[in-house]
């Protein structure tokens, strides 16, 4: 039994509680992959204190200092791209491809951020008096507390990490207690590649205990959230009583309108990837598909269609186009949406229960789920599933669509599928998302272009590219008066 345990001031030690959590793989939960040791507040306390005494050194090492370590993480990264990748699709469940693509993009992250280390400037400002001047420099906060989710259980803790090591902070991360194994075998790459000890501490435990002291304890000078809007929320006002700085992603409701003049099967498969790709289990994924006038019948048809033809299977089977959701609980709560579905008197058309078929019976499946004539007031138009459902919205005109669109609490992604300029154009404007795209997904994103949501989905500064390290830096002012004289009168 392989046994994971926490990361604390340079050594990898046994968790004080004597509690564990069994680690399973969603695809077939008769293969144990091993067992996680729960730590407990003492020990995150621990780990929080190695961090603070870290902290001095690791910030006075040159940035390009640390941009060389980081360089090393991201060819380490793409060394061990394919162990990491299998090692993902067993404990997450997404598909073999998928897996690839997001060990690739957690690569792209730490070596672009690699690169920043040499670009941290500050500003030269002329003064208004003669012979003064003024510049800015960036500082890192100190210790951060870095909290993550287990949907993107590599790229995630890569990009907060790296921008956080970059900019010279200190770190305390806590991955989902059920994705243990790529949180540690992530850290384990950082730590070859020559992260100092005490600067990158990884604790592995709840929300509840753990997370609550990254929270609260008082050397903890930032906090980095990714996960629901609930936790999220509660976290951002525990963090508003020490007046420290909070980013947090969180939930989505991605809508793409569909309209009569875009190119159909286009829309479809774009739609349908969005929606059922990664078992619907991403912040961006495609919930909403928001259908003008005409084009309902043949683009409901063919959605139909293409959900009936998705191949459903364990991540690792090369042919496997949709895997399981992450845990029971997880499962649960997707078939628990396709019930209230029913409930509210949306029409069901497709899937809407647990798929059954030879090599799924051990595992978390699924059916890809569309509903028909789902309106606004409904739960599964407001609330996150996080599974491969889409809700299919009617409406009459380009207006009512971005309505409907705009009808909602969360603003992380959208779509829009037309051929019309001012359609486009239009749609760029009004839509009320912190990310759009134009015939293409709503899912996706770059290592170099910033990323994140408005509304209820997101808090502080954007996530990766150029916005990376605003997090992770506080900017410092320096004045400097190179007179040798006593200043007369007063500036303001």
């Amino acid at each position: 039994m392989t046994i994971f345990k926490s990361f604390i001031n340079g050594e990898w030690i046994e968790a004080s509680s004597g509690r564990t959590l069994r680690n399973l793989n969603p695809a077939d939960t008769t293969d144990i992959i091993g067992e996680a040791q729960l730590c407990t507040r003492e020990d995150a306390r621990r780990a929080i204190e190695a961090a603070y005494a870290a902290f001095k050194e690791w910030k006075n090492t040159p940035a390009p200092a640390r941009g060389r370590i980081l360089t090393l993480a991201a060819r380490l990264m793409e060394q061990h791209k394919e162990e990491l990748a299998q090692l993902l699709t067993r404990e997450e469940g997404k598909t073999i491809g998928e897996a690839r693509g997001e060990v690739q993009r957690a690569t792209n992250v730490v070596e672009f951020c690699a690169g920043e280390t040499r670009r941290m400037n500050g500003e030269y400002i002329p003064s208004e008096l003669r012979d003064n001047y003024a510049y800015t420099i960036k500082e890192p906060h100190g210790v951060v507390g870095l909290i993550t989710p287990w949907n993107f259980p590599i790229a995630i803790p890569a990009w907060k990490i790296a921008p956080a090591l970059a900019a010279g902070n200190t770190i305390v991360f806590k991955p989902a207690s059920n994705t243990p194994a790529t949180a540690v075998r992530l850290v384990e790459l950082f730590v070859e590649a020559g992260v100092p000890k005490g600067v990158l501490n990884l604790v592995i435990g709840s929300g509840g205990e753990v997370g609550d002291e990254i929270v609260n304890h008082p050397a903890v000078r930032a906090v980095s959230f990714t996960g629901s809007s609930e936790i999220g929320f509660k976290m951002y006002q525990e963090v508003a009583k020490r007046g420290i700085p909070f980013q947090a992603e969180m939930g989505g409701k991605n809508p793409v309108v569909i309209m009569p003049d875009c190119d159909l099967d286009l829309a479809v498969e774009h739609t349908a990837a969005g929606a059922f790709g990664s078992t619907g289990q991403r912040c961006t994924a495609t919930s909403r598909a928001i259908v003008v006038g005409s084009i309902a019948e043949p683009f409901i048809e063919k959605i139909v269609e293409r959900a009936k033809a998705y191949r459903l299977g364990p991540g690792v089977d090369e042919s496997s186009e949709i895997g399981p959701s992450v845990d029971e609980s997880q499962f649960n709560t997707v078939l628990k949406y396709m019930d209230i579905g029913r409930e509210d008197g949306a029409t069901l058309i497709c899937g809407g229960g647990r798929a059954s078929g030879e090599g799924l019976e051990n595992g978390y499946f699924v059916e890809p789920t569309v509903f028909d004539h789902v309106t606004p007031d409904m739960r599964i138009a407001r609330e996150e599933i996080f599974g491969p459902v889409l809700g299919i919205m009617r409406v009459d005109s380009f207006e009512e669509a971005m309505e409907v669109a705009n009808d909602c609490e969360y603003g992380l992604s959208s779509s829009i599928f037309s051929n019309d300029y001012n359609t486009i154009t239009q749609f760029i404007n009004e839509i009320e998302s912190g990310m759009t795209h134009v015939n293409s997904p709503t899912t996706g994103g770059e290592a170099h272009i910033p990323f994140g949501g408005i509304k209820a989905t997101g808090i502080g500064p954007r996530e990766q590219g150029s916005t990376a390290l605003d997090f992770y830096t506080e900017l410092k002012v320096v004045y400097v008066d190179h007179t040798g004289r006593k200043r007369e009168g007063n500036l303001y």
